[in-house]
């Protein structure tokens, strides 16, 4: 459950802004940590989500990751309160809207690519998912400063 900012009181994946200097795949493991206490190893990417919010000029990219493995305990943290669900049991009414639509994928191991637009109430205007699209050297810069990284992995086992 995150617990301050953009979402809070909702069940989200880890995640945050890529730092400067730092690849996509750095700031995975680091907001990973940071906000869980484990280490996630085998990471790979599924998805790339772009998000258009109210009120804002920039459209928010998302680079969604998968997780085999993780060392350490999973803690609770100022950002978030971590919580496994299985999958039957993954509480969509309290995630983001668009969650329903591409974490099923995510699940079944699928590549996708998006688009959502957000209204006022944070409630879906638009959307698009597509399947198979995703090309990691065309839409991923190898360093970029603007980029929000989500990490979800609700079946994820430690070792």
């Amino acid at each position: 459950m995150k617990k301050r900012g953009m979402g809070q009181g909702k069940w989200n994946g880890f995640g945050g802004k890529v730092e400067i200097e730092e690849t996509i795949h750095d700031a995975v493991i680091r907001e990973v940590k940071e906000e869980a206490g484990i280490v996630v190893q085998h990471i790979q990417l599924y998805g790339v989500l772009d998000f258009t919010l109210p009120g804002e000029i920039q459209i928010w990219q998302v680079h969604i990751f998968l997780a085999t493995q993780f060392s350490g305990e999973v803690i609770e943290t100022e950002e978030m309160k971590p919580k496994w669900f299985a999958i039957p049991e993954i509480p969509y009414n309290a995630m983001w809207e668009d969650d329903k639509y591409w974490l099923p994928f995510l699940l079944e191991h699928k590549k996708f690519r998006g688009t959502f637009t957000f209204d006022e109430s944070y409630r879906i205007v638009t959307q698009e998912l597509t399947l198979n699209t995703l090309n990691p050297q065309q839409v991923i810069p190898f360093r970029d400063t603007g980029s929000r990284s989500r990490f979800l992995d609700p079946e994820s086992s430690s070792g």
